[in-house]
């Protein structure tokens, strides 16, 4: 058979074997009435959505594409459902792996080093918003500029980014977006309501530190609550109880612990959201864009009073109220452990995990399938001031490297914007707890789901969700420089160096990286420039003087009186009534 022939007859066997128009709204319906429910829109509106999808990928069905997310029950959702419905809507077959986010980092800095696709496209957390822009790796430049351009055929009309509540954490700061939210959580206070409400526990807190048993305002309560209930309490219900839990493994996620902004709880950077300027909660200063610096020595904070008495805690809480095997595990292993039921509070617990914390007949939940336990925003060190961030929001995201061949990437667009459609996101957020848009967040679903997720919703809803925000802009390689914090802090853990040392070797590593890209000029005007080394006398003056806050001086007294609030009346000041019912 000759070669046009031979491509006719491909071409015929391809159309023959791909589903009709019809067949593909026929799919599209199946899904839409029985998966795709609830949602903000409207079936005839889903369906409209669904409709543009099948017309968009005309040109790529048949297509197979490859992408990756790290192991978490939203992106299995999307590796073992979403796969199989934009396949049979689109004809497009996407391979979703999974895998540690730890081996996931390790292979994007391998694609970005080398300029060899991998994948076709990855789910990215937004952490690495300081990194991409400045090795300017995103298809077309920017996402902005690939919906305006090469992907503007296949970006989705019904976006409406400005429904994404993560926006602002993909955005670099030239205002251009470079990463799509995909998932997101937070890392809040987590604690059980019911053991709090007992009077005969209540009265005896009350007599002891002479303050109410509540929801921790400040660390010196939080450390109170963990010596209360794991050396005075001991035992409640017949089983051993922790005031306190915690991960210790010397492992990429004990990075994770810290990065996730365990310093800026404590008072570590400066004020300003998303992150704090000019000095971030990884204690890096930027200056017009460019990272100057994260030793004392050169302006930053990383190894400043406040980064030191963080780290100081964070052993000192793990090795004194939390059980023993706590200092063993990573954080897959600990996410789960509070719902064992025998874990009183844990300041810094990953909403990821509540999924598994709302399985009937778990022990921490009672026979209605209400919560005993609730979320509250964790409480902050002492180093900390209004306006400064206060907690973690991990926003996973798409990310479109340009390596890969443009259809391959325009293919995996299509399927990234559609596992955050509107079509499908209420679902999503519904059975696995992470919230991108505000549409979700308001409905009428979420409204009824609220009273089982313990305090989530209404942290959604409420004034505090602004001040949780991801890793932003001052880490100029977010792959390179997180593996300097869990290899420092592990040595303090293990009690080989002191808190100080650990973060004088925290800052040193983070320094001699950016120094190294500075040299290679790989980042251009992007990259850092960093500040010459002055004393640190030097920097507390400037930072006095020009009325920032970091690096701060160390605090004469580290433990002010401990500070609580009823969580019944905390939950009032969130609630926010449904705008959108759906």
């Amino acid at each position: 058979m000759k070669g046009g022939a031979a491509a006719a007859a491909s071409a015929a066997i391809l159309l023959h074997s791909s589903p009709s128009h019809a067949q593909q709204m026929d799919a599209a319906k199946r899904w839409v009435d029985n998966e795709f429910q609830p949602s903000t829109l409207s079936k005839d509106q889903q369906m409209a959505e669904m409709e543009w999808f099948i017309n968009a990928a005309k040109p790529y069905a048949g297509m197979s594409v490859n992408t990756v997310s790290e192991i978490l029950n939203v992106h299995e959702y999307e590796s073992k459902v979403l796969t199989k419905a934009f396949a049979e809507i689109t004809g497009i077959k996407v391979n979703h792996d999974l895998m540690d986010e730890g081996l996931l980092v390790d292979k994007i800095e391998v694609e970005m080093q080398s300029g060899h696709p991998i994948y076709d496209f990855w789910m990215n957390d937004s952490d690495f918003i300081g990194t991409h822009p400045r090795y300017n790796d995103i298809v077309d430049g920017s996402l902005t500029d690939f919906m305006a351009n090469n992907g503007k055929d296949v970006t989705n009309p019904g976006l409406d980014l400005k429904d994404f509540i993560g926006l602002s954490f993909g955005t670099f700061t030239d205002g251009k977006l470079y990463q799509l939210p995909d998932q997101q959580f937070a890392n809040l206070y987590w604690f059980r309501y019911d053991w709090f409400k007992r009077p005969e526990l209540k009265s005896q807190f009350k007599a002891k530190y002479g303050y109410e048993l509540g929801v921790p305002v400040n660390w010196s309560a939080y450390e109170d609550i963990a010596n209360f209930f794991t050396n005075d309490v001991k035992n409640l219900d017949g089983q051993r109880v922790y005031g306190h839990m915690d991960y210790g493994k010397k492992d990429p996620s004990l990075g994770w612990r810290f990065t996730d902004a365990w310093l800026s709880m404590a008072g570590g950077g400066d004020r300003g959201l998303p992150n704090g300027l000019p000095v971030d909660e990884w204690g890096i200063r930027n200056v017009d864009g460019r990272p100057r610096g994260s030793s004392i020595t050169r302006g930053g904070d990383a190894n400043g009073p406040a980064a030191v008495y963080a780290l100081t805690k964070y052993v000192e809480w793990l090795k004194k109220y939390a059980p023993p095997e706590a200092a063993g595990m990573d954080f897959l292993e600990a996410g789960p452990v509070p719902g064992q039921g025998h874990i009183a509070q844990q300041i810094f617990w990953y909403t990821t995990f509540s999924a598994t914390m709302t399985q009937p007949g778990s022990p921490v939940m009672n026979a209605d399938g209400t919560p005993k336990w609730r979320m509250a925003p964790s409480p902050h060190g002492p180093y900390w001031k209004e306006g400064m961030k206060l907690g973690y929001q991990d926003c996973g995201c798409w990310t479109m490297l340009k390596y890969a061949p443009m259809e391959r990437i325009k293919a995996g667009w299509l399927y990234a914007q559609f596992c955050v459609s509107k079509t499908v996101t209420l679902k999503k957020s519904v059975l696995t707890q992470h919230l991108i848009r505000e549409s979700d967040i308001q409905s009428q679903a979420l409204t009824d789901l609220a009273p089982k997720l313990g305090g989530l919703v209404e942290f959604y809803r409420g004034p505090a969700v602004k001040e949780w925000t991801p890793t932003g802009v001052n880490v100029p390689d977010y792959g390179k420089m997180a593996q300097v914090w869990w290899q420092n802090v592990s040595n303090a853990i293990a009690g080989t160096v002191t808190p100080q040392q650990a973060m004088d070797g925290l800052a040193r590593d983070q320094d001699a990286i950016m120094t190294r890209i500075q040299r290679s000029g790989v980042q251009g005007d992007r990259g850092p420039l960093m500040n010459k080394p002055q004393s640190a006398d030097y920097w507390f003056q400037k930072s006095e003087k020009d009325g920032n806050l970091a690096p701060q001086r160390k605090l004469a007294n580290e433990k002010p009186p401990g500070q609580t609030v009823d969580y019944d009346e905390l939950i009032k000041s969130w609630s926010a009534p449904a705008t959108n019912k759906t």
